[in-house]
């Protein structure tokens, strides 16, 4: 690729970050990444009716959270700043007034009780209303207005909108990183609005003006704009500018493959859909966040890259750098991906064994209030035995409850497996064993008791059954012999003890 690769997440401060935009703005980064380009933030906030407080700070902290920070935005390497759209508003008009100027747009005065009674009277005759070549000559509008009308209408204030002027009787031919190429029949386009009446750009204009003039090379976003490529394939045409390519990424689809993930699908199923916890700063609602719910950052971008794309190998498990070197956007799907929770669990479990032991430790005492006081190190050891088993921080207690502290009840199945009519008499044995044990490491531990068991010909079950219930309440949990080094000598024998009074 020799052109300087320029790619841009452009949300709206609207509310959270959905799952579906962090996985966009995934895919923007590694494209960026891979071809040594900038990845852009832009905050396209020309709906200032939907704008909610918060939302901005939401959207940077969720992308450093997943480790795919923006190159270039907003307070970061201002290049072509502001980043904002409501801080561009200046700028549209006047480019919206050139498509006016070179018969690509034309000033409309309807009113919302016109267009209504027109869409009404289609409907009437068994027709749908579209605003184009079809009917705009009936309609009040700079293109069935003499010059004179429309600038007495300007003059007076009226209010007006700019559309765009879709052509008549032409086939454009478009085409996508993704889907390849495209047909389309320009009869079937309605003449968007460019310009709305509150001196706001809509989307279609403000978005090809600043890719235009942040120098974008490449549009990667998600398939419900494909209906607007046609409209942003002509707006470039119609400025003289050259067009970016353009990529529209895959649906991601409800766990049941039908319909769109939606903010409302975590909330029913039980699972969350935005990267942070979100408060709406109207009703104080809290939705769940992956990060809060325990997640880590690298199983979730891990998870997300193979929503809609996949390497071609059987690899699944990738390093943000190795899903940079394996990215290219050839391969990825046209199809929805549906969206399986258990699968992001999957890989957090992965991603739980390749934590540091001292950072897990640290992260466990932080949200156990009985592990205030026990050491850091002590704590890390036990993760080390357990975390195995772990998909999250969360699960870590019930893993591991035993090493902080002794049992309090007995699992009732595993009481009646494990204790025998001489059960008793041989944990006394035990413990008066144990007792004798000077080098008490793991290892000593197993050679004496395996030893001893065998030396009076009984099977390992008698024994190592109600052992580990001694020290753990339950037939569960890592090698016996590594609990016992771990809780001392005189912790093991007093849980062993304790089981046999009670039988």
């Amino acid at each position: 690729m020799t052109k300087n690769v320029r790619v841009r997440f452009a949300p709206s401060p609207t509310g959270p970050l959905h799952i579906g935009g962090v996985r966009t703005a995934l895919f923007n980064y590694l494209f960026a990444k891979k071809h040594n380009g900038t990845f852009v933030l832009r905050i396209e906030d020309t709906d200032q009716n939907r704008y909610v407080e918060g939302a901005e700070n939401y959207i940077i902290d969720a992308l450093n959270w997943c480790n795919i920070p923006f190159d270039e935005g907003p307070g970061k390497n201002e290049k072509f700043g502001p980043y904002r759209q409501s801080e561009r508003k200046g700028l549209y008009k006047a480019y919206a007034e050139e498509l006016i100027a070179s018969g690509n747009a034309y000033y409309a005065f309807d009113t919302a009780e016109s267009l209504d009674a027109a869409r009404k009277d289609h409907e009437a005759n068994g027709k749908t209303f579209i605003y184009n070549w079809h009917n705009r000559l009936k309609l009040t509008n700079s293109l069935s207005l003499s010059a004179e009308e429309t600038q007495e209408k300007l003059e007076a204030g009226e209010d007006y909108v700019i559309r765009f002027k879709s052509p008549q009787d032409e086939t454009l031919r478009l085409k996508d990183m993704i889907r390849g190429d495209i047909k389309i029949d320009t009869n079937i386009l309605d003449d968007k609005v460019l310009f709305k009446s509150d001196g706001m750009p809509t989307y279609h204009l403000a978005n090809i003006v600043d890719d235009h003039l942040m120098e974008i090379t490449h549009v990667i976003r998600g398939e419900e704009w494909l209906p607007s490529l046609a409209l942003h394939y002509q707006l470039y045409k119609a400025f003289g500018w050259e067009s970016p390519e353009f990529a529209h990424l895959p649906l991601i689809l409800k766990p049941t493959g039908k319909g769109k993930l939606s903010k409302r699908d975590g909330d029913k199923l039980g699972f969350p859909v935005f990267p942070l916890e979100w408060i709406d700063p109207k009703t104080n609602d809290v939705s769940r966040g992956y990060k809060e719910d325990g997640y880590f950052a690298d199983a979730m971008i891990n998870f997300l890259a193979f929503l809609g794309w996949n390497p071609g190998t059987e690899q699944e498990l990738f390093s943000l750098d190795e899903l940079i070197e394996a990215f290219d956007i050839e391969r990825v799907h046209k199809a929805g991906a549906r969206f399986d929770p258990d699968k992001i669990k999957w890989f957090n479990h992965h991603y739980m064994q390749e934590q540091h032991n001292y950072e897990l430790a640290e992260a466990f005492k932080a949200e156990r209030e009985a592990l205030k006081d026990i050491d850091i190190n002590y704590v890390s050891m036990a993760v080390n035995l357990i975390k195995e088993r772990a998909t999250f921080v969360s699960d870590l207690w019930d893993l591991s409850h035993f090493f902080f502290e002794a049992p309090k009840t007995y699992d009732e199945k595993a009481y009646k497996k494990a204790i025998k009519d001489d059960t008793r008499e041989l944990l006394s044995e035990l413990a008066t064993l144990i007792n004798t044990i000077e080098d008490y490491t793991t290892e000593t531990l197993q050679t004496t008791i395996k030893g001893w068991i065998t030396s009076k010909e009984i099977g390992f079950g008698k024994v190592m059954m109600p052992l580990r219930l001694a020290l753990v309440g339950a037939l569960q949990g890592p090698e016996v012999f590594d609990i016992m080094f771990m809780i001392g000598k005189k912790e093991s024998i007093e849980r062993i003890e304790n089981l046999a009074t009670g039988i």
